[in-house]
């Protein structure tokens, strides 16, 4: 696997970022250090609580102690939020849209920042008015496997 990057986008005043889940490619504190450098000042995850324990880690318990707020909203690999994930994400939404607003980093990551992690910042980029196919377009410059799935566009755009 690649090393840990995080692809990132300007979107509104402030820049959205999407990688892998830390440690996925076996370094978690060389990850974690680099996620911390990047300076979010808001990381979400995305990945559900079996994924993050099947590598031991606990990226919430760790973040407690950094400077970065976190959030878990937890979606199904390829899949989109359950109705009960979708009604946390328009408080979650507020939340990310007033850190761009005020020019902050947000990061969100999945398994390997592709699927979840697009369609979250694909809707994101529509939402600050930007055309979805373009806005994908521009998503997938800095990560092509954005949004892996006809369900997660559909969720994105909707």
């Amino acid at each position: 696997m690649a090393e840990f990057a995080i692809a990132e986008l300007p979107v509104g005043r402030g820049i959205l970022g999407l990688c892998p889940m830390p440690g996925i490619a076996g370094d978690y504190h060389g990850d974690f250090r680099r996620l911390l450098r990047w300076s979010p000042a808001l990381v979400v995850s995305l990945t559900e609580p079996a994924e993050m324990a099947t590598l031991g880690i606990d990226l919430g318990a760790d973040l407690v102690h950094a400077p970065p707020d976190w959030a878990a909203l937890p979606i199904p690999d390829f899949g989109v939020p359950t109705a009960a994930v979708t009604a946390r994400w328009a408080g979650l939404e507020a939340r990310v849209c007033a850190q761009l607003a005020a020019g902050k980093r947000v990061l969100f990551h999945c398994r390997g920042g592709c699927g979840r992690s697009g369609m979250i910042v694909l809707r994101l980029m529509l939402l600050h008015g930007e055309a979805p196919d373009p806005a994908l377009a521009r998503l997938r410059v800095v990560r092509p496997c954005a949004v892996e799935t006809r369900a997660q566009l559909i969720w994105a755009t909707r």
